[in-house]
């Protein structure tokens, strides 16, 4: 059975991915600029301390944890010297060796990082990113025995030694990562806002399972509050409140989000709208512009 994290991720549309393998010396600092990818990290030897350029409290991080950066904030990863900060793109591109590790510094080995970065096509990424925090991390005790663990290991192995077929694989290795970072995330007690965090509760899991099942359906509120076995008014209230907007809404912005997954894919426009539930092409052309800001037709790639 299909479930909304699920169907979410089958929308993503990974244009890049890359990854490498750092080993850090001495006293170290790298800073990196606004970016449009979501970097995820592990931390293999060592440590290291993260810092947002927002003002939160930087981030320790020991052997064995990993992370995500969502939200494409410029950051800063050091061991926390007090050094000057050195541009992470080019270190990464000037030290990069033949067989994909990145060594930067002198004295003892005080880090052994592996991660990169992949893009999501920003029509089928911005559903998932604008529900996350601009770092998950997950530190080492959380993880162990979960398929993190695993996703983990796969990391380590694959960036210790560059083997032929390695460019091949990052893509794979990135999106188990990406997937097991977030299941182990929505296992935490701190649940995320938003349909992440809702899809755990009893009552309007069921609900977004039933809407996500069926998007076609002409859904009312009184049908997905009996769904969830509450009142009309009550299913409403608690809805808006975990998931952060009006049921149909949600249903609509879901909707939206699977029309423009198949436009990408270059589905005929009018197969989309019945797809989605729509009767007929103008009131398709219509949701879908007033969703988007343009037409079906101009969203289609040239």
């Amino acid at each position: 059975m299909s479930d909304p994290l699920s169907d979410v991720l089958s929308l993503l549309r990974v244009e890049s991915t890359r990854s490498t393998r750092l080993e850090a010396r001495g006293p170290w600092a790298l800073s990196f600029p606004a970016h449009h990818h979501i970097v995820f990290g592990a931390v293999l030897e060592g440590g290291m301390i993260l810092t947002l350029s927002d003002g939160a409290e930087p981030v320790t991080l020991a052997a064995g944890d990993c992370y995500l950066l969502t939200r494409g904030r410029p950051y800063r990863m050091g061991n926390g010297a007090r050094v000057r900060a050195e541009s992470g793109r080019a270190v990464f591109e000037q030290r990069l060796g033949d067989d994909g590790v990145v060594r930067y510094g002198e004295g003892p080995l005080g880090l052994v990082w592996a991660g990169g970065s992949f893009r999501l096509e920003a029509e089928s990424g911005d559903f998932l990113l604008n529900f996350l925090p601009p770092i998950i991390h997950l530190p080492s005790g959380t993880i162990d025995g979960s398929p993190l663990r695993a996703a983990y290991g796969l990391i380590r192995a694959e960036t210790a030694d560059r083997k032929p077929g390695a460019s091949a694989i990052a893509g794979s290795i990135a999106n188990i990562f990406m997937v097991q970072m977030l299941r182990a995330f929505l296992e935490r007690s701190d649940r995320p806002s938003g349909w992440l965090g809702a899809m755990s509760d009893q009552r309007i899991g069921r609900a977004l399972i039933a809407i996500h099942r069926d998007y076609a359906r002409p859904w009312t509120v009184e049908q997905l509050a009996g769904l969830s076995g509450m009142s009309r008014t009550a299913f409403a209230v608690r809805f808006r409140t975990l998931v952060g907007v009006a049921p149909l809404e949600y249903l609509s912005g879901w909707r939206m989000a699977v029309a423009k997954a198949a436009i990408l894919k270059g589905e005929h426009l009018s197969d989309v709208a019945e797809k989605i539930g729509y009767s007929s092409d103008a009131a398709f052309n219509a949701a879908f512009k007033r969703a988007t800001g343009q037409s079906p037709g101009k969203f289609r790639p040239a």
